[in-house]
């Protein structure tokens, strides 16, 4: 039976990776030997060239945020750009709420 993948990235080298799901293993990158951070199945990742991008996806990962399929399909909304995640932010220091409940939510009313 083959294993279920799931993706690990290297925010440092802007590489993605597809690996057997979390087995407990430490994870290296082959080009750097830094930790892989583990990000889930529904993951596309950004082109390397694509700063604006991959500065995006490390504020989602420092944040807890991860792209998991959920029973509905996909992981769910993500900002895909800077200024996506500067309106997110922005609402939630004035509203109080939690930065990773801001950063997933869709709609900013």
């Amino acid at each position: 039976m083959a294993h279920a993948k799931t993706s690990y990235v290297c925010l440092p080298c802007r590489a993605s990776y597809k690996q057997p799901y979390p087995d407990g293993r430490d994870r290296r990158c082959p080009r750097c030997a830094e930790a892989l951070v583990h990000v889930g199945s529904a993951f596309a990742a950004p082109r390397r060239h694509d700063t604006a991008g991959w500065r995006t996806l490390s504020v989602l990962l420092n944040a807890g945020i991860g792209f998991h399929k959920s029973c509905c399909g996909g992981p769910g909304y993500r900002p895909r750009t800077p200024a996506g995640v500067r309106r997110r932010l922005d609402r939630a220091r004035a509203t109080g709420e939690p930065t990773a409940k801001a950063l997933v939510r869709p709609e900013l009313h």
